[in-house]
């Protein structure tokens, strides 16, 4: 028989209730969001490093002095939206995210949305009577609702939805095609092309009996074009693993029947969302994918592996082939076995409050994932594009940008604060000496939101407090960092402190081990 397991996986995802931020809900929250940091539930205090004396303001000695604050509050204005796995889609200067629940957002400076659609209805602008227009699907999968697809554009002009639904306990699944002349819909169905968890008489995709163990949930879709123009679909959640399946380019069905070949994954591990970007800088092809569980208190983390070839094999960054990472036979969401593998770029992070800073309360991100990631040819910029969850907001999420970076070593970095505009430049070296909050998002998979920690980087290139070591500015803007014997590369930028309101120097870097480090400077800029 089909194994049956629970997934809530999180294209699975219900809009949140009773939040005041439910699926697809907009609105300007710069004001809003200033006004909870000053009235709101607080986190944790950061400690003062060893050897270091608070003075009677209660700040230790490297704060003394510091301007916390500037002359006046930095601040932008967004207009949010919630729109659960957002996977992008730029055309004629826009950008479009598309996600579960059949909801669509548009923006066309990555900080302001507006809401196209959202919810399985009949009036949605997205498909209009999406429980006909796509009722094998559903019959199929026994939902009445829709998980993460994917959209792009063809040869023809047209634009393909690449939708999934799932049961949601188990890998019954169903993955089909829609297309529209605009990319906003209507979108009308070409049919499924993928089914998952067949009962014992009826043959999976490869005509064998399903196992779940070891063949895909057909879900979470990403559909690419690799450097030579050929089409690729790569899909995939817990259950089996990642697959990876060729279409033709120019009627974006598979060239072949069968589920493909497998990246990753296996035994139930807690593996999903793949989204592989290209750059043509590096001319390597970076696989992103989720780990851990999607909800609050699930862990969720954004990992990244790299290969020469789109349909693998992937490596992290210490050289593991990530067809390995898979659960031990008999398991059952193993995170500590899937934890060994990628070069996780964020997870749970939280930089606290102290006294005299703006933003007196504050909400970490929690649970950020189901990214998809777009590179700017014209601009050479790179963006990360997914949803959140907060530090006491429960399950509600929004969209968040953040600008990527890859590194000396070809690996890419994300930026510590959303996108508001910032560019790599040179930077100054006479403002990078200062107090910073310094966090390290280690390589496990947790539900705990951990504070950052604070270290000093002195003039003489030297880094005391929380960490020891050695810093450095090369060319320019690139960062490289010694911390407790560990080197770390990655970059130096002026981002826009989204909790403190105030511009600071940031740094963002990379081991070889794949652990990720983000420095946000205490002083104004």
């Amino acid at each position: 028989m089909a194994a049956t397991i629970c997934l809530a996986t999180a294209c699975g995802a219900q809009p949140a209730q009773g939040t005041g931020e439910a699926e697809g809900q907009e609105g300007n929250t710069a004001e809003r969001e200033r006004q909870e940091s000053d009235s709101g539930i607080g986190t944790e205090q950061t400690e003062v490093p060893s050897g270091e004396e608070a003075a009677d303001n209660g700040l230790p000695a490297y704060l003394q002095g510091v301007d916390l604050t500037g002359e006046e509050p930095v601040e932008h204005t967004f207009s949010e939206v919630s729109v659960h796995d957002p996977s992008v889609i730029k055309v004629d200067g826009a950008w479009y995210v598309f996600g579960s629940h059949l909801a669509g957002a548009r923006t066309d400076d990555l900080m302001n949305w507006t809401l196209i659609d959202s919810d399985v209805k009949a009036d949605n602008a997205i498909i209009p009577n999406p429980k006909e227009e796509l009722k094998e699907a559903f019959e199929w999968a026994q939902t009445d609702t829709m998980w993460a697809p994917d959209v792009i554009q063809l040869a023809d002009g047209r634009f393909y939805m690449y939708y999934c639904h799932c049961e949601g306990s188990s890998p019954l699944s169903a993955l089909g095609i829609a297309v529209s002349d605009n990319v906003e819909g209507p979108y009308e169905d070409l049919g499924v092309i993928l089914k998952s968890g067949q009962d014992a008489d009826t043959p999976d995709e490869n005509g064998d009996i399903f196992d779940a163990t070891v063949e895909p949930n057909v879900v979470d879709p990403c559909v690419f074009f690799d450097a030579e123009g050929r089409l690729w679909m790569v899909y995939g959640s817990y259950s089996g693993g990642i697959y990876i399946l060729e279409l033709d380019a120019r009627t974006g069905f598979p060239l072949e029947s069968g589920y493909g070949k497998k990246l990753l994954g296996g035994n139930h591990l807690r593996i999903e969302a793949p989204y592989i970007l290209y750059s043509p800088e590096t001319e390597y092809y970076y696989l992103f994918l989720s780990f851990g569980g999607l909800a609050s208190d699930g862990g969720y983390n954004i990992r990244v592996c790299r290969s020469e070839n789109p349909d693998g094999p992937y490596y992290d960054s210490e050289g593991q082939d990530m067809i390995e990472c898979k659960g031990p036979t008999g398991s059952f969401f193993d995170d500590a076995a899937a934890g060994k593998y990628g070069v996780k770029l964020m997870g749970n992070f939280s930089f606290p409050y102290v006294e005299g800073e703006n933003g007196k309360f504050r909400n970490g991100y929690v649970s950020p994932g189901h990214n998809s990631a777009y590179y700017e040819e014209s601009t050479g910029e790179y963006f990360l594009f997914f949803h959140t969850r907060f530090e006491e907001k429960g399950e509600a999420h929004q969209v968040r940008v953040h600008q990527m970076f890859m590194n000396e070593d070809g690996w890419p970095v994300v930026s510590p604060y959303r996108y508001t505009g910032e560019k790599l430049e040179e930077v100054d070296e006479s403002l990078i000496p200062g107090p910073y909050k310094l966090f390290n998002h280690m390589h496990n998979i947790s539900s705990v939101t951990r504070a950052s920690e604070d270290i000093v980087l002195e003039a003489d290139h030297t880094v005391s407090g929380s960490y020891e070591g050695t810093w450095e500015l090369k060319n320019g803007h690139e960062a490289v960092l010694v911390l407790n014997g560990i080197e770390y590369k990655g970059e130096w930028i002026l981002e826009w402190d989204q909790f403190g309101y105030k511009n600071v120097i940031t740094f963002t870097a990379l081991s070889d081990k794949g652990y990720a480090v983000w420095g946000s400077g205490y002083a104004a800029q």
